[in-house]
């Protein structure tokens, strides 16, 4: 063979012969623009494709405090990849970062994604920020940045990872941290739209369990149940903004909203006590909000106790919210009106020597 003729271990390997599609990711970029168009709001100064996403404090902030958040959306995504359901599981990260955010009093600002996979499939990578944009768009926050990285034997195929970035503000005088909670404060519960992104874990236990048992429900709460298993997370920031500007917290604790728990991995159990000071419990009434057809049959197919149910799940709550008892009703009300379920789920009471959070 002549000395000038390219062995087969030395013919050029193109970057494409490697595994990543330069192609494939710029048709994604321009399938996301409009998408993330629709999320812009004030502050947003550059848009998506430049190296850095620039966003400006909205000037009618007097002293800002920023809020960040980050996550993921967990092992739902297995059930994503098996049921080639991908277009809710982006209003997932976005909730799960956002209503994190939510908690500190703070309105979500921004928000960026990361998107891993082995191969680029753009159809279903535009499925997923599809749904990312639209959380943003009910979270009035901007998707103004992101990556989507390719990256050849680090993912089965048919297989991707995500994670989310949020940043919000919040006036350094209304940052909401539990401080002002006294005894007798009413603790109040939106109810979730289902599993939400926690404990899929042990839901894949169960449907794995289910099937072989040949027991797997056709509906759960008037929904097929794949549907109601992938439902995504539900986003609070909204109407939760209202009511926090309609009811702030005054001097002293006497009145207002008082604290927020978002309910994610760890249940009521383990999310309240983040909120609560030093001494203080939630007491909260068993069967003060109803057990939906979803986590009966979990419960059921698990055989596991009410008090692991409520520290593995949100359990049918997705947000705790604290309130002064003059308030109680009238921020009932205003949330009611904005479409959430709210339920009176106990009151604040000391510590003692039991648990911080008491269902009973």
């Amino acid at each position: 063979m002549s000395s000038t003729t390219p062995s087969h271990s030395s013919a050029p390997i193109s970057y494409k012969d490697a595994g990543v599609d330069i192609v494939a990711g710029d048709a994604l970029i321009d399938r996301i623009k409009p998408l993330a168009k629709k999320t812009m709001r004030d502050g947003v100064l550059a848009g998506i494709g430049g190296f850095g996403a620039l966003f400006e404090v909205p000037k009618r902030y007097q002293e800002p405090v920023l809020v960040s958040g980050t996550d993921g959306v967990g092992t739902k995504l297995k059930l994503a990849f098996e049921w080639n359901m991908h277009d809710t599981v982006g209003i997932d990260l976005v909730a799960m970062s956002v209503n994190d955010v939510l908690v500190q009093g703070a309105e979500p600002l921004f928000f960026l994604d990361y998107f891993a996979c082995g191969k680029l499939d753009v159809d279903t990578a535009a499925a997923v920020v599809g749904g990312i944009a639209q959380g943003c768009e009910l979270s009035g926050c901007a998707l103004i940045g992101g990556e989507t990285a390719e990256m050849p034997g680090m993912y089965p195929p048919g297989e991707y990872d995500l994670a989310g970035f949020a940043v919000g503000a919040v006036e350094k005088s209304k940052i909401l941290g539990g401080a002002d909670v006294r005894v007798g404060d009413v603790v109040l519960g939106l109810a979730s739209s289902g599993v939400h992104s926690n404990g899929f874990s042990l839901v894949r236990k169960c449907i794995a369990r289910a099937e072989e048992n040949g027991t797997v429900p056709a509906m759960l709460d008037g929904k097929p149940f794949r549907e109601a298993l992938m439902e995504p997370t539900r986003l609070y920031v909204k109407p939760m903004l209202a009511a926090l500007a309609a009811h702030p917290v005054a001097e002293g604790g006497s009145r207002g909203i008082k604290a927020l728990a978002h309910i994610t991995g760890g249940g009521l159990l383990e999310n309240i006590p983040r909120v609560l000071p030093e001494g203080l419990a939630a007491h909260l009434r068993q069967g003060s909000w109803p057990k939906t057809e979803l986590f009966a049959w979990l419960q059921a197919t698990a055989a596991i106790s009410d008090e692991e149910m409520n520290r593995t799940f949100n359990n049918g709550i997705g947000m705790v919210v604290v309130v002064a008892p003059e308030d109680a009703q009238a921020v009932t009300s205003q949330l009611a009106a904005a479409g959430e379920a709210v339920h009176r789920l106990g009151q604040i009471a000391p510590l003692g020597d039991g648990q911080a959070v008491v269902v009973a």
